[in-house]
């Protein structure tokens, strides 16, 4: 009996786990929860049967799409997955030229990656605040867009917005996302914040969504774009389904 209780107790947390970071590996489990691989294989196997995981080479990720019905202030989104996001913004930053025209989308990871761009000669536009602050700062060329603030994301948005990032054409996007997944591709709460994103994409020859793992198989309210439309960087994807219609890049 307390075997059973063991068990099941070791097999919620593991469905916890899940919801947290989207997929997971045998190896981490077996670390977090001092249990051997094979133990942790037969958690998963059962899980699995139950519905309740997909089962993937090597670990496991939701098996069911989680809609996000409420989003989360700036100094929420920056305390979480702090490790993953620094290593995608530290990639994302190495991505950008001296000649590049680039746009910075307002968001957690992307505000991580503006401490990283430094020494170029790069030009900016940007619709978050504090992006444009540090890239100032920086000694970057920046320009910020105009229209309304929203004061949970910091971001500038809107119609006005939108139409002034018309006028321009980028050589590189770096995109914030809230969900990934393969039906509804890239989601965001925000019907204007969709807008601008999806505008940012279509005005940009290589375009970037910067997404950590827990990001996938979660839907947010309004689509910006199908995964084909960009290019995304992440700590890690096991989502097969993501990598068979975009080019996905990993960075942990």
């Amino acid at each position: 009996m307390v075997k059973t209780m063991l068990t099941q107790e070791r097999r919620t947390k593991i469905l916890d786990l899940l919801k947290e970071k989207g997929s997971v590996t045998v190896t981490q489990l077996s670390e977090c929860f001092d249990a051997s691989e094979s133990t942790i294989r037969r958690d998963l196997v059962a899980l699995s049967q139950l519905g309740r995981l997909k089962k993937v080479h090597g670990g496991a990720m939701i098996t069911s799409q989680e809609f996000l019905r409420n989003e989360e202030v700036m100094e929420e989104k920056s305390l979480k997955f702090v490790d993953e996001k620094t290593q995608i913004a530290m990639y994302a930053a190495q991505q950008i030229n001296d000649d590049d025209f680039v746009f910075i989308d307002a968001g957690s990871t992307t505000y991580l990656m503006t401490k990283h761009i430094k020494d170029t000669k790069a030009t900016f536009v940007t619709n978050g605040i504090a992006h444009a602050k540090e890239l100032s700062k920086n000694g970057c060329k920046v320009f910020v867009l105009g229209g309304e603030l929203k004061e949970t994301t910091e971001a500038i948005i809107g119609l006005v917005a939108a139409s002034n990032l018309q006028k321009y054409n980028f050589s590189k996007a770096f995109i914030g996302a809230n969900g990934i997944t393969e039906k509804q591709g890239f989601t965001t709460p925000d019907t204007e914040e969709a807008m601008l994103k999806a505008v940012a994409i279509e005005r940009s020859f290589v375009p970037y969504v910067l997404a950590d793992s827990s990001k996938f198989g979660k839907v947010s309210a309004v689509s910006f774009g199908g995964l084909d439309c960009a290019c995304i960087i992440c700590d890690k994807c096991s989502d097969e389904s993501v990598k068979k219609k975009c080019v996905v890049k990993e960075v942990i």
